[in-house]
């Protein structure tokens, strides 16, 4: 009996394991306290921030300082990026980047795999908490913008547009080096296995 128990603990680990790396599905699973167009948009960076979080776990440590070529960014470099840009673009709708943190160094700060998805993984934590944070009323709220007008409701479509770029580029920085999208078989239907053929009589 005590082994039977034994191995259900054995089996149910690496079941968890699964769930905590599943792709979110906010669209089912709903944003709590956000509704509206802020819920829309915060659904997608969720996603994003899954797809991100996954990404970066399965890329080997040593991969972190590869580059395609000498003058582009490193696989670290593109990850605090877009942490870079979580912190930067969202106190333009009513939320600063913490204390302590220095945007102009961010991007080049560190190359170590743990601390590179530590501060992806904060910086979207900030990013979720910006989008809770800000009112509706505030969404058409009009400023300069690269030598135009935005609004509130514009930043945001571009944080996640600026986001999806870079997942983009991340997701072939990884094919290049053999890595897989671990997402790739979330949806893969099960394949049906074929009932062994009777023997002729």
């Amino acid at each position: 009996m005590k082994n039977f128990w034994l191995s259900l603990c054995v089996l149910w680990i690496p079941a968890s394991a699964i769930v905590l790396h599943a792709q979110v599905n906010p669209y089912k699973d709903g944003t709590p306290g956000v509704t509206g167009y802020r819920s829309e948009v915060l659904a997608e960076v969720m996603i994003q921030e899954n797809k991100f979080e996954r990404l970066a776990d399965a890329i080997p440590a040593d991969k972190y300082s590869w580059r395609p070529t000498p003058d582009a960014r490193s696989v670290a470099e593109v990850f605090l990026h877009v942490a870079t840009a979580n912190y930067n673009l969202y106190k333009l709708v009513g939320t600063p980047p913490p204390a302590g943190i220095d945007i102009q160094k961010l991007e080049k700060s560190t190359s170590d795999k743990a601390k590179v998805i530590a501060t992806l993984k904060d910086s979207y934590a900030h990013g979720r908490k910006a989008i809770t944070a800000m009112p509706d009323t505030d969404l058409e709220k009009s400023f300069d913008w690269f030598g135009g007008k935005n609004t509130e409701r514009g930043v945001l479509i571009f944080i996640v547009r600026h986001g999806a770029e870079h997942l983009g580029q991340s997701i072939a920085y990884a094919r290049m080096i053999g890595v897989v999208p671990p997402w790739t078989d979330d949806f893969k239907k099960p394949q049906k296995q074929e009932a062994p053929a009777k023997p002729k009589q």
